[in-house]
């Protein structure tokens, strides 16, 4: 039987100043709202990532998976914290951490700067690969419009959005935000060539409407952008099912 995880009374501030009195923990690193200036709302709570050195011994790591309102842990090695999120769902979150202690000059900004930057090939593999999943969905929901399935053509309109995004974001290397993040992610850092307020207008329009023209237009600009990008034959592959995602002449 796995014996229960200690449980703690500290609050983030009482729990950073124990962190940094122990000589094991090499970084420590805040994700989420805290770190999204901004964001932070009464229902914020501290994500805190605990990066330990390799081989250490501490008495921090009985606090591992800690869990409360106020403050949730994650308690690792520099390895692991290298590998965090390379790939996963994590990726973003750490992109966008803050360093709250870095003893290693400079190390763990270093790490979480290569989590926010995709490098050339991965990123050519992601557009690829999700700007196709983007034209399936748009497929669908244009031939679902036409054939009478309202219902199918707005599911498929808003799945698109999904990979029309993690496309736009992998073409410019850049892991894809958290939904809660988006606007303030394009806000701040802005897509080449997708200026931020069409853009999260045309993605709210299409969500919430499932308009064909709308789907079409949106997908106009997307084609001029990743054929520049060198993904033509991702697009020439669907032949004549073009036709039917392009604007009607």
């Amino acid at each position: 039987m796995t014996a229960p995880r200690s449980r703690m009374s500290h609050d983030y501030d009482t729990f950073v100043e124990l962190a940094t009195a122990d000589p094991a923990v090499v970084g420590l690193v805040l994700k989420g709202s805290r770190a999204h200036e901004g964001m932070t709302t009464a229902h914020s709570d501290h994500d805190l990532y605990v990066v330990l050195a390799e081989g250490a011994s501490t008495p921090l790591t009985r606090f591992a998976g800690h869990r409360t309102p106020e403050l949730d842990l994650v308690v690792l090695t520099l390895d692991e914290f290298r590998a965090a999120g390379m790939p996963g769902f994590e990726r973003y979150a750490l992109a966008r951490a803050r360093v709250v202690l870095d003893r290693l000059d400079g190390e763990i900004a270093r790490i979480l700067s290569a989590k926010a930057r995709l490098d050339a090939d991965e990123a050519h593999a992601e557009a690829a690969a999700y700007l196709d999943a983007y034209a399936n969905s748009l497929y669908r929901s244009v031939k679902n419009a036409r054939d009478g399935q309202p219902l199918a053509a707005h599911l498929d309109a808003a799945d698109s959005i999904r990979f029309l995004l993690e496309t736009l974001f992998a073409l410019d290397r850049r892991p894809r935000p958290y939904n809660k993040y988006l606007a303030w992610e394009l806000t701040r850092y802005p897509l080449p060539d997708w200026p931020t307020a069409p853009l999260l207008d045309a993605v709210q329009h299409i969500t919430t409407t499932g308009d064909v023209s709308a789907q079409r237009h949106l997908f106009a600009q997307l084609e001029t952008v990743t054929r520049r990008a060198g993904h033509g034959p991702v697009l020439d592959a669907w032949g004549e099912d073009l036709h039917l995602m392009r604007p009607e002449r």
